[in-house]
């Protein structure tokens, strides 16, 4: 059988330089007009829901539609020793300002990250926040079955987590952590704020909305790597 010719390619269109240049620079202007949206569009979000910094006022309102509180408060500046002033692990310093404790005052050494059965020693968990960590905690009257929802919830969000019951807040479950803005993080010491979340039932947007805003943003900046369970 012989062989089918072959297809020719297509005769490329000629164009003068002038309508060449024309083309090139429609071409531009469209590209300029686009990138232009694009970073427009950037910027409206940045705004929108305050760039990379954390949204205190989106997270308190969604905090709020699912029944929960949020207090912020702005630790007391460190002494002379920096913040490690809480000389035992189950000791207390009068500098707290909430309860329980999410900035500020705490002992040398923190908790390891992972989830508890018994009540642990604050002083060690503000560290853990320190480094950008976030505790949950939940009172004894807590019923067994939110208890697993949160157990679930911790299961998905175990870096940088450490949750442990704490019987003295009663029905209540807890959230904390202490934040440091990007633009304040450059000043030393950084004071930042501590964040204390409390809820009587879980919500698992709520709750998401508070770690998305407020995790890994200690006044000491830890690779979310070296807050795995165990370190």
């Amino acid at each position: 059988m012989a062989e089918k010719p072959r297809v020719k390619a297509p005769k490329q269109r000629t164009t003068s330089r002038s309508d060449a240049g024309d083309r090139t620079r429609k071409l531009l202007l469209i590209g300029a007009a686009v990138a232009g949206l694009i970073v427009a569009a950037v910027l409206f979000a940045a705004v929108g829901r305050g760039g990379n910094e954390p949204d205190e006022a989106a997270v308190r309102e969604d905090l709020e539609a699912a029944g929960c509180t949020l207090e912020a408060r702005i630790p007391k500046p460190p002494r002379g020793g920096g913040y490690h002033t809480v000389l035992t692990p189950g000791g207390t310093s009068a500098d707290w300002n909430t309860d329980p404790p999410v900035a500020g005052a705490h002992y040398g050494q923190a908790a390891v990250f992972g989830i508890y059965s018994e009540q642990l020693e604050e002083a060690r968990v503000v560290h853990n926040l320190e480094h950008g960590g976030i505790f949950i905690q939940y009172g004894s009257d807590v019923p067994e079955t939110t208890v697993a929802e949160l157990e679930s919830f911790y299961n998905g969000h175990q870096t940088g987590t450490i949750m442990a019951p704490l019987p003295s807040l009663g029905d209540k479950i807890a959230l904390g952590a202490w934040v440091v803005r990007d633009e304040e993080f450059e000043k030393q010491p950084a004071l930042g704020r501590g964040y204390l979340a409390k809820c009587k039932t879980f919500d698992a947007g709520a709750f998401t909305s508070f770690y998305d805003a407020f995790q890994f943003r200690g006044p000491e900046r830890f690779d979310p790597s070296d807050l795995q369970p165990g370190n």
